[in-house]
């Protein structure tokens, strides 16, 4: 009877251990794969319980998640043999569990390889491109950063690996670059202010002697216009005084005789004239 319960109770612990080595729990975010003497021989990428062979299959996790590897700054030279240090970061995940482990043996290991594969990309493509184009505003980060993508992307797929996207963080000098760069810098955007002020000073003057000549021009035609309007109106004057001077003679010549008298006497001045003159008779009203 004893023996009875022992060899049950030894059979329930090998089948609770059996039973505990066959099930596995696949949580959400990762990848169970199913290795057969070390061979990945199958994965699930759904939640929840599941079961293997004991003592003949093992499981093993991977991250379902996308992940980051941010690269270590790496110099490089540009098409124009200029010297930069580039910083960049790499957005992946595991396409495919099975040809992920069949290549990479852990997932430290595949980013190493991927670093291997953006630098080697990044390096090429910036080897095309002048260091003034790649700091340049104008230039579009984004088409280079696709070209960049796509290129390791079809490199990684084969490896159960998915490039989502590569992003250069920054282009920047060597240390011991920068301070002659930026003096360069500082003299070419003076020769441009330079430049500037001188056209400037050239479209002023320009734009002063238009403007002076304009105005003499204007002036000019005022005074002659003035003097036209002067003489018409004394043309005018000259023939309303004779139209009217026409009509009566003897009036004109009074009028002219008093006007003479005007300026005859103006500062008292002392006359001697005939008796009998025209002028004294009108003087003395004879």
């Amino acid at each position: 009877m004893n023996k009875r319960w022992i060899f049950t109770g030894l059979g329930v612990i090998a089948a609770i251990i059996v039973l505990s080595g066959s099930l596995f729990i696949v949580r959400e975010g990762e990848y169970k794969v199913v290795l057969k003497f070390g061979e990945a021989v199958r994965y699930i990428d759904e939640p929840g319980m599941n079961l293997k062979i004991p003592f003949i299959e093992s499981v093993t996790h991977l991250p379902k998640y996308q992940m980051v590897y941010d690269s270590k700054p790496t110099p490089i030279l540009t098409k124009d043999k200029k010297p930069i240090v580039v910083d960049n970061y790499t957005v992946w995940r595991i396409d495919d569990p099975q040809k992920f482990l069949r290549k990479f043996q852990s997932v430290a290991y595949s980013q190493e390889r991927i670093d291997a594969a953006v630098y080697s990309t990044v390096r090429r493509k910036l080897s095309e491109i002048d260091y003034g184009n790649i700091i340049s505003e104008n230039t579009s980060r984004g088409d280079l950063t696709e070209q960049i993508t796509s290129e390791v992307s079809a490199g990684m797929e084969e490896n159960g690996i998915k490039i989502i996207d590569v992003r250069i963080k920054r282009t920047d000098l060597p240390e011991e670059n920068k301070q002659s760069v930026y003096s360069r810098m500082v003299s070419d955007r003076q020769s441009i202010a330079t430049r500037y002020l001188s056209e400037g000073d050239e479209e002023s003057r320009k734009i002063t002697s238009k403007a002076d000549r304009a105005a003499t021009e204007l002036i000019a035609q005022a005074q002659s216009d003035a003097k036209k309007i002067l003489a018409d109106g004394e043309q005018q004057a000259a023939k309303i005084y004779n139209d009217a001077y026409g009509k009566n003679p003897e009036f004109y010549k009074l009028y002219r005789t008093l006007e003479s008298y005007i300026t005859t006497f103006q500062g008292e001045p002392v006359i001697m004239l005939p008796i009998d003159s025209d002028y004294t008779k009108i003087l003395l009203g004879k």
